[in-house]
């Protein structure tokens, strides 16, 4: 690719700062409304609601460049499109600027400030670089590639091309990302049906029975906060079950002697099932550790009765699309919901031989194993189309595209 060479333009010969204020009235009445803030990722204009202002405030009009002085390397950078009749308001934190439309392309403007090779010029021109507020004393003195405005608009319409491809490619593999996880759901669907309509599954020689037959214990953790140490026995909370396996990460302690005392309620061993019951409804996690720790009240404990059913064959069930419907309609509360001990208890699930139940786990560990594996897929697919415009950019603004 041959590497053009264009001129290097101060921004101060092709932006002029705009220096109108809104007057009280238009703030009073929102005959200009203030401007919220500058999406990071799209450059897209959001609006407050209100009209009350503690500052001093500019006034954007039509067509102006908008740039943040505080996350413009961050790329809070807009244009404004809203009609010559409806102008708007931001704090002195932003500036608006008029651009010179006989030199330079506003769309060239918006993807070269918003560029990883602008923040490069920020860190050459500018003391304190990206971190430094960008006010227009420091803004206008930048030196920028400035071609022909022909090969301005032709640079445009490349780029845009190409992010369309790429948020389209972007799409898709977020559509792929959740169709992978509705290929286990369907499946469980499958293989347990739906006894509470009576929908048959395809999973061979098994029963209904309420969870309340096949368990010892149903039980939550302590209705009360703790007292927390600095060092002691681990004390969860929904989020450190919401993997499907505990956790012990961010996490607090409790003494030993506080752990003893919620022992005698709801003690956790290898092989029992955890259910996230406030808040978050329904999330099952297998314990598969040995290791000691309580928690609290928004997790309930399940038991299963040894030789009858298989902890991790449970946790499976209880991911199944019909219990975690019924687990959600049977919550309660407005704010935030709760899933009670007894409806758990009241909970119909397969239960089948221990080595069928086995069995299933298996099959349904290698879907998974499986599925993650597509999902890792998918993140390193994204984070390379994350990292594709970016560099289209550097090209681009360097004369090589």
């Amino acid at each position: 690719m041959i590497r053009r060479e264009w001129p290097l333009v101060p921004l101060g010969d092709v932006l002029t700062p705009r220096v109108e204020t809104p007057s009280a009235e238009d703030l009073a009445t929102g005959n200009a409304r203030i401007l919220a803030k500058i999406a990071f990722g799209t450059g897209r204009i959001e609006l407050r609601a209100g009209t009350e202002t503690k500052t001093g405030m500019i006034l954007i009009r039509s067509g102006d460049l908008v740039v943040s002085g505080i996350n413009a390397a961050k790329g809070a950078i807009a244009v404004y499109e809203g009609g010559d009749d409806l102008p708007i308001a931001a704090t002195i934190h932003y500036g608006a600027y008029v651009p010179n439309k006989d030199r330079v392309s506003i769309p060239y403007l918006w993807w070269l400030l918003r560029s990883r090779f602008f923040q490069g010029l920020l860190r050459e021109h500018v003391p304190g670089g990206i971190k430094t507020e960008l006010k227009a004393a420091r803004l206008l003195p930048i030196p920028v590639p400035l071609p022909p405005l022909g090969e301005q608009h032709r640079l445009v319409g490349r780029v845009e091309e190409i992010a369309k491809k790429i948020e389209k490619a972007r799409t898709l593999r977020a559509v792929a990302a959740s169709d992978s996880t509705a290929v286990t759901l369907a499946y469980l669907n499958r293989l347990f049906g739906n006894p509470y309509d009576g929908t048959a599954g395809d999973a061979p020689i098994m029963e209904w029975r309420r969870l309340a037959e096949v368990v010892d214990d149903i039980a939550d953790g302590p209705h009360a906060t703790p007292t927390y140490v600095e060092e002691g026995v681990p004390f969860l909370t929904v989020l450190n079950i919401t993997s499907g396996r505990v956790e012990f990460r961010n996490h607090k302690y409790i003494s030993l002697s506080q752990h003893a005392q919620y022992q005698r309620r709801a003690k956790a061993e290898r092989g029992d099932v955890l259910i996230s019951k406030d808040g978050t409804i329904g999330v099952p996690c297998y314990v598969d550790t040995d290791r000691e720790f309580s928690f609290f009240v928004s997790v309930a404990l399940v038991k299963p009765k040894r030789g009858v059913l298989d902890g991790e064959f449970l946790t499976w069930a209880l991911r199944a699309p019909y219990l975690q419907e019924r687990m959600k309609a049977r919550s309660r509360g407005d704010m935030i919901r709760h899933l009670v001990l007894r409806e758990i208890r009241e909970l119909v699930v397969p239960v089948g031989s221990l080595a069928l139940q086995r069995d299933i786990v298996s099959r349904l560990d290698r879907l998974r194993a499986e599925v993650d594996r597509l999902k890792r897929f998918q993140m390193a697919a994204t984070a390379e189309l994350d990292a594709l415009l970016p560099a289209i950019l550097d090209r681009a603004f360097r004369g090589e595209l």
